[in-house]
């Protein structure tokens, strides 16, 4: 019989209208490691699907981010059916991208099913609330593929402008900004 932790407490659960962010836990597995396994999710990010090893060992990272940096990746779920829908949240990768990110990193990523549902953006807004209330005004940033117009169009609803066009990994990358005031809008 596997052990199962209760969910952490010093990672903060959100709820917006449609929509509920928690920390990860281990039964999470399956449901990420599918979602990271479609081509159509990973097309703009690594360009390829991930293992169900790399998928446990993203999990993990995710967890340490919040233990070390009091931020980092919620899973979404949908509240009215409790179906896993993907993953937003902040990190401090260390990439070695110029110029270097300031603040902490945006990301999100959604199960296809929920492609085009507007969650990205409640998601994305939800986190960014949360961030203001605990640390205050602060720059966050976020890196993108140009030809991902989706998640252009997220990031743009939320606030965040182009920065800079760069690579990174040998990929064309755009630089998104933004700054995060105290009154930021409420999900």
């Amino acid at each position: 019989m596997p052990i199962v932790p209760p969910d952490n407490p010093n990672i903060p659960t959100l709820d917006t209208d449609r929509l509920r962010l928690r920390g990860h836990r281990a039964d999470d597995l399956e449901d990420c490691a599918a979602m990271w396994a479609f081509p159509e999710v990973v097309r703009f990010i690594g360009g390829r699907p991930f293992t169900k090893e790399e998928t446990w060992t993203k999990i993990l990272r995710c967890a340490g981010h919040w233990a070390l940096l009091g931020f980092g990746y919620w899973v979404i779920t949908d509240k009215e059916k409790n179906r896993f829908v993907g993953e937003v949240g902040f990190a401090d990768f260390k990439r070695a991208i110029v110029p270097p990110l300031d603040g902490p990193e945006l990301g999100f990523a959604l199960a296809p099913w929920a492609h085009g549902r507007g969650f990205a953006t409640e998601a994305v807004l939800a986190a960014h609330a949360w961030l203001a209330m605990r640390c205050g005004p602060i720059r966050t940033s976020a890196i993108v593929d140009p030809a991902h117009t989706a998640s252009i169009r997220v990031l743009e609803k939320c606030g965040y402008r182009e920065l800079r066009r760069t690579t990174y990994k040998e990929s064309a990358t755009i630089i998104f900004e933004h700054d995060v005031p105290r009154n930021d809008v409420t999900p």
